[in-house]
């Protein structure tokens, strides 16, 4: 099997068994929920209290240069994957279309971002597919990463992994909260 086989599969079992079927049901009230006050998330433009929201559309994410981020909800935390983690690099590495934080338009629902996150991932996991065993070894020409594409792709490979495991959790805290036994009257 292909190097670029082996990191595409090494994603794709966790996105299957894993991330894919936690966000199952996702709802817009959970999409949204804050788990403390002050949280970043996914709001109607105009209404953001972070300093420099992003986004082009009706729907901006909160955003600022500062460390370290606040809370954050799921509508963020998967704005953060589907723009940051897989987007740039979709639109960088495998030709597709210019993805960047300013111009995105962040989706208003759990639909609209679960559709927004298997689309990009889709199209980055077939692009790293595609890729030679000399291809991983080269820096890319494009986009500002300038280490070999091996590592672009791990890297790409622990950030889902990372804020799918965040998500998962921020699912988990709503579904108890006050102590709730989910499926429980």
């Amino acid at each position: 099997m292909p190097r670029s086989e082996r990191l595409a599969d090494q994603l794709d079992r966790h996105w299957h068994q894993n991330l894919r079927p936690q966000l199952h049901g996702l709802a817009d009230e959970e999409y949204f929920w804050e788990p403390v006050r002050g949280c970043w998330s996914i709001c109607q433009r105009g209404t953001s209290s972070a300093p420099r929201p992003a986004g082009s559309g009706e729907w901006t994410m909160d955003y600022a240069s500062r460390d370290p981020v606040p809370v954050t909800t799921i509508a963020w935390r998967l704005a953060h994957i589907i723009v940051s983690c897989l987007g740039c690099r979709v639109g960088w590495h495998f030709c597709g279309q210019d993805v960047d934080s300013q111009t995105f338009a962040y989706a208003g629902t759990a639909d609209e971002a679960l559709k927004q996150l298997d689309e990009m991932y889709g199209r980055g996991n077939a692009g790293v597919r595609e890729l030679s065993d000399a291809d991983l070894e080269k820096p890319p020409t494009v986009g500002p990463e300038r280490f070999p594409m091996e590592g672009i792709v791990l890297h790409v490979n622990r950030e889902l992994i990372l804020h799918g495991a965040e998500i998962s959790l921020l699912r988990d805290l709503y579904r108890w909260q006050d102590g709730a036994v989910p499926g429980r009257v």
